[in-house]
Parts: C-alpha cells; structure tokens; sequence
C-alpha cells in the first residue's frame, strides 16, 4: 500500500511538473510572438547570421596559405614511394616545400578568396527578385542552411577543389541571408530613427565579425587543429537557424500575402539615387577589400612586421568603427536631412587615410590610418543603407529585397577584385600607387552624394506611404505632386471653414438686429 501511495504522489508530482513546464513554455511562446519582442529577435537572429557570415570570409585569411600546403604535403605523401620511415614522417609533417611556384600559389589563394564575392555577385540579381517574391524569412533559413553546409564542407576537405566549392557555397549563402537578413531589418523597423539604429548595429556585427575572424581562427587552427574554427562557426550557425524556426515560423508564416509586389531590380538599378548610393558602397569599400590581401607582404617587407602584427592589423580598427556607427545613428537622429554629408565625409575621411598607408614605417604608426579607413566605411554605411530604403519607400514599392540586393552587389563588386587585381596592380604600379589610387577615388567620388540632399529633405508621413503602397510604384515627381495636392486642399478646406463661419457670424448679426428693430416698429 505504501508503495502505491508513493508511486501515485510520484505520478501527481510529475503531472504537477509537466502542467507547469506546459504553462511557462505557452508564456515563452506568446512572450517571443509579441511584435515588439519579436522585433528584437529578429534582429538578434539577422545579427549573428551578419556576423557568422563575415567571420566565414575572413577566417580563412591565416589558416589558408598553410592549410593549402599541408594538403599538398599530404597529396604529395601519398604519392611518393615510402623509402623510410623518416622520409615519410618528414613529408607528412609539411617539411618538404611546395613544388609548385609562389606566384602560382598567390593566384590559387587569390581565386579561393574571390570565389565567394563572384559567385555572390552573379547571384544576388536572382535572390533579390526572389526574396521580393516570397518574403524575408525563408530565404534567411536557406542562407543558413547553405553556410551551414559550406562550413561543414571546409571542415573537411582534403584537396583544392573541395575548398573551391565550399568557398563559393559559402557566397551563394551570403546571397540570401545578408540580402533578406537587412530587408528584413528595413522592413520591420518602420521609424527612420529605429531603423537607423537598428543598421547600425547590424554593421556593428558585421564589423566585429570582419575584423576579429583572423585572430579566432589562427588561435584556434593553431592550438586546436584545422577543424575546429569551422565547426564552432557550423555549430552557431546551426543554433541560428533553430532560433529562426522557433521565433519566425517561416513556414507557417502568412505575412507575405499582404506584402505588395516590389519593384523590379532593373528598374532600382536605373534610378539615379540608388546607383549614386552603389557607387559610393563599392568605393568605400575598395581600400579594405585592397589592402586586406596585400598589407601583410607589405609590412613584411617595409617593416619587417612580426607574424602577431600581420595577423592582428586589423582588429584595433574595431573600436572606430563602432564609434563611427554610433555617431552616425545620433547625428541622423538629430539631424536627418544630412544622411548624404555624412555620407561624403565618410569618404574624404577614408581618401585621406588611404593616401597616408604608405607612409607609415612601424606597426604603431600603422594602426592609426587603418583606423581611419574602418571609421569613414562606418559613417558611408551606417548613412546610406537606410538612406536605400528611405529612397524605395519614397520612389518606389515598400519592398526591400531587391534594393539590398543592389547595395550587395556593390560590396562584392569591390571583394572580388581585391584578391585578385590588389596583387597584380601592387606587382606592375607598386603599393604606393595602390593606395593613392584608392584615396583618390573616394575623395572624387564624395561630392557626387550631393544630389541626394534634396531627397533626404522629403520626409513622407505614414498616411502617405500607405497611399504610396496602395497606388503602386510612385516617382519623385508624383510624390510632390501629391503632396502639393494635399496642401491646396487642406488650405482649400481652411478657406472654405473660415468662410462658412464668417457667413453664420454675418447671418446671426443680421437676425439679431432685425429682433432688435422689430419693437420699435411696431
């Protein structure tokens, strides 16, 4: 009977248990459905995808050039006739140098560093359309689905070709998860404010991830084997994704049915707004995506730079950028209608950095317009790309996939070239002439981003966004026209009250007087 009695009070217990894990789990699950809750999730869950796809592209930045040479030690072991085992122990240390040249070793790491901004720059055209076409959220999940294979394919490849396919993987990903990960952001925060605070940490993540990459992975390939930097990356990448699944529910999420059709690409891409803000994206981003293969040999040979120093160039930059993010997103809030001298003074700020690279002798003295570069790219960035979706709710449809698409394509422009033509122009013209190339172009290109100023003073009320989204694709010009209509007909409403009240006044006058007269009449 005891028995029983404890198994029955066991049994209660576990009900008990069981009642209030179900009810805390409905609170979390109503708790995460609320929209300002989820809002904020949502721009965690886009954060850590912006982050994990950055730090895949620079991770690889110290583990490749040995990585790529003990695959070939170890194509080249199992190759050669096992004379000794001392010889055999030699080889499959990496002892034994490359056979094939250094220069051809440069193209090989030069075409895998590319491979991701090529690829990702032929396909953004399609993933803009298609994110347009279905919504944010399921791209986002095939994004990370996508990296989260790449990821795993780097963990474990063994020759040159596995690594290709991983890396250009890694760029078909990036298509969709940066792109919809940003319009998804555009798009839920509505406010201009919020949603310029809400980029601006977006590109705070993307920074960290871009500058603290090279010293995760080299620490990690260093003390815990080849593997182990890409299956930390894969295992948060993975948790994204549950995250995304548990929050969003992009399969059972019927958002997208009262989404309007976006505007197609080419026609965003014709507007002389939006190509004037691409320009200045691809621009700024050119000495980063230059220098960052070339720097190394160049300290190398100037300076005689240790291997900590090469590795660790550029992550003091991390601090400005983030600053420069930060000041941005205050001056923007405090006064809006100078989104595009930010903008410019972004890029004079990155020209004149630029320009001083090369005149630096020492790792110190290094730091210092590398800071610069990293702080005039937050202030172009963290200035324009909510300027883009200001540009679509003003011109054209509410729908963001496609004009993030455009500002992605701008930045791949500018990382596909860099691996592969930084070398060859520091090799013909020589790294001076690199870097006063590049300064050159950005402070020539900064005023073009007056032709904004004008557009960034048409602040559209919400009213009138709605209108915009019920009527289809406006221009500039029927925007204005619009507004003009709807000033002439409030003044033409004032009028018209002012007036009817005048007469009511004139006819109470006049009935009063006639009362008045009406005794001594009679």
């Amino acid at each position: 009977m005891a028995t029983e009695a404890t198994v029955g009070m066991a049994k209660s217990v576990v009900v008990k248990l069981s009642d209030v894990v179900g009810e805390r789990t409905k609170q979390v699950g109503s708790a995460m459905q609320e929209p300002h809750r989820q809002r904020r999730l949502i721009l965690v869950i886009v954060c850590v995808a912006l982050l994990l796809d950055n730090m895949l592209y620079m991770v690889i930045v110290p583990i490749m050039p040995d990585y790529l040479e003990s695959l070939q030690s170890k194509a080249r072991a199992s190759q050669a006739p096992k004379e000794t085992n001392s010889s055999f122990s030699n080889v499959t240390r990496g002892i034994l140098r490359p056979r094939y040249p250094a220069e051809n070793e440069d193209i090989k790491l030069g075409v895998l560093f590319a491979s991701k901004a090529i690829l990702q720059l032929l396909v953004n055209p399609l993933t803009g359309t298609f994110i347009d076409r279905v919504g944010y959220d399921i791209p986002l999940l095939i994004g990370l689905t996508v990296m989260f294979i790449s990821t795993i394919i780097f963990a474990f490849a063994e020759n040159y070709a596995t690594l290709f396919v991983a890396r250009s993987l890694q760029g078909l990903g990036s298509a969709f998860a940066d792109t919809s990960g940003i319009a998804m952001i555009a798009d839920k925060y509505t406010e201009e404010a919020e949603r310029r605070k809400a980029l601006g940490i977006a590109l705070a993540f993307i920074s960290f991830g871009s500058l603290v990459a090279p010293p995760f992975g080299g620490i990690l390939y260093e003390f815990a084997g080849n593997r182990m930097p890409f299956i930390v990356l894969a295992s948060i990448c993975l948790l994204d994704g549950v995250l995304l699944l548990t929050v969003i529910k992009p399969f059972t999420n019927r958002t997208r049915e009262n989404m309007p059709v976006g505007t197609p690409i080419y026609r965003l891409m014709i507007d002389p707004y939006i190509a004037v803000v691409a320009g200045a994206l691809t621009t700024c981003n050119i000495p980063l995506a230059f220098l960052e293969p070339t720097i190394a040999g160049w300290m190398k040979q100037t300076m005689n730079a240790t291997e900590w120093e090469m590795g660790l160039t550029w992550l003091p930059a991390f601090f400005p950028h983030v600053l420069g993010v930060y000041i941005t997103v205050k001056l923007a809030a405090k006064y809006p209608n100078y989104q595009w001298f930010y903008g410019a003074l972004g890029m004079v700020i990155i020209g004149a950095s630029s320009c001083t690279v090369p005149a630096c002798r020492n790792f110190g003295q290094l730091i210092l317009p590398l800071c610069g570069i990293c702080f005039g790219i937050a202030l172009v960035d963290t200035a324009l790309l909510p300027t883009l979706a200001f540009l679509v709710d003003l011109r054209h449809t509410s729908v963001y996939g496609s004009v993030y698409a455009i500002a992605d394509i701008s930045y791949s422009v500018a990382y596909a070239l860099g691996p592969i033509v930084a070398g060859q122009v520091v090799h013909t013209l020589g790294f001076v002439q690199l870097n006063l190339g590049m300064g050159l172009a950005n402070v020539l290109y900064a005023p073009t981003l007056i032709i904004l100023r004008y557009v960034c003073q048409m602040k559209p009320s919400y009213s009138e966004r709605n209108v915009l989204l019920d009527e289809g694709p406006k221009g500039l010009y029927d925007t204005i026209k619009m507004e003009e209509r709807n000033a002439k007909k409030k003044r033409f409403d004032t009028e018209e009250n002012s007036l009817e009240a005048h007469r009511r006044q004139l006819a109470d006058r006049s009935y009063s007087e006639d009362d008045s007269s009406g005794p001594e009449y009679n």
